[in-house]
């Protein structure tokens, strides 16, 4: 089969052929349909993340959707021809307590698909079955595909981390791959005002065009100061931070309201500098880490696409063959067109 190939940091994928995975016991043999290019690829192109046993070269691509072409030995639950989204945890570490008790959801140590085995910048790729989703014939693969974190990392950090309740005030600083579905996610979740915060005009304007109430531009406003303007003084229930920067990260808790909570899921390599301990007492504020996604994210998110509640048509911003993945990461290193998500498309 063919694949694109990460060898060393800062070089381009190269183009070959490997190959064809063989179904392990457990496992799905599954024909990638689509496959998000996204910014943790980045961080991984640049040596900036590793995985606990990374092969070399690897596969990359965590965001991917296909049909079943083969199963492997004990699989009776799932046939050959079936849609599927590939999702968290993947396949798990094995030695870990919940792993043990066959808790797999919590293991504690997954192997993540693109990362520490090889994913879905390819024609084909082998996942185990316990963390597929499927995937209704109504919904494309394109967005299936992306449920896979640029949808399902909002959902978690808005819904099930941040734990919005209708009628709050939500602030959510940078709305580009992940941020603009936390906008949408926002307001279906009963958002009262949202607040969207980047420096990029064009995603600015798209998150107005999905449901945020108000826009600062960070290049031009102080944004903690602003917000403050907006909400009368008060602040906002939830921030949710996507750039991971300590001066976002810093002024997504400077807008909290009293007993507010801020969500961090950008991924950087910065110290976070922390505040007086008195900040986060007396105003009884609260500093959340969120990571990805669980599959039962994937499996609402699913119904919620399928009812027709939320619209993902917007969110594919380019379609490439295989043979052009660099020039897709070129594209989003260099946010042309502020792109939310670039697939990868085998069959192209």
């Amino acid at each position: 089969m063919k694949a694109a190939l990460f060898y060393e940091p800062h070089e381009p994928l190269r183009i070959e052929e490997i190959p064809t995975p063989e179904p392990a016991p457990g496992e799905a043999l599954i024909q990638v349909k689509a496959c998000g290019i996204c910014a943790s690829d980045l961080h991984i192109f640049a040596g900036e993340i590793r995985g606990f046993a990374m092969p070399h070269p690897l596969v990359p691509g965590h965001e991917a959707s296909g049909v079943i072409a083969a199963l492997g030995a004990g699989v009776e639950d799932w046939r050959v021809g079936e849609r599927v989204v590939a999702t968290v945890p993947g396949k798990t570490c094995g030695a870990c307590r919940p792993c043990r008790q066959s808790d797999l959801e919590a293991c504690l140590q997954p192997r993540i698909l693109g990362v520490d085995y090889h994913g879905g910048f390819a024609e084909y790729l082998t996942f185990p079955v316990h963390s597929l989703v499927r995937l209704p014939d109504g919904i494309p693969f394109e967005q299936g595909a992306i449920l896979a974190d640029a949808v399902g990392t909002p959902f978690h950090a808005v819904v099930v981390r941040g734990a919005l309740r209708a009628g709050e005030r939500v602030a959510i600083f940078g709305v580009g791959g992940l941020g603009t579905h936390a906008v949408q996610i926002a307001r279906l979740a009963g958002a009262g005002e949202i607040i969207a915060v980047d420096v990029l005009p064009g995603a600015l304007a798209r998150a107005k065009t999905l449901g945020a109430d108000h826009l600062v531009d960070a290049r031009r406003e102080d944004a903690p100061r602003r917000i403050r303007e907006l909400t009368g003084g008060e602040g906002v229930d939830l921030a949710v931070e996507l750039v991971g920067r300590p001066a976002t990260i810093a002024a997504a808790e400077a807008c909290l309201a009293r007993g507010g909570r801020a969500v961090l899921v950008g991924i950087g390599a910065e110290p976070i500098t922390v505040l007086p301990t008195a900040v986060f007492s007396v105003f009884s504020h609260g500093l959340l880490g969120s990571l990805g996604y669980r599959r039962e994210d994937v499996t609402r998110l699913v119904r919620l696409v399928a009812g027709g509640r939320l619209d993902l048509s917007g969110s594919i911003s380019a379609r490439l063959p295989l043979a052009a993945i660099n020039e897709g990461v070129r594209r989003l290193e260099e946010k042309i067109d502020d792109p939310v998500r670039i697939m990868i498309c085998p069959e192209l």
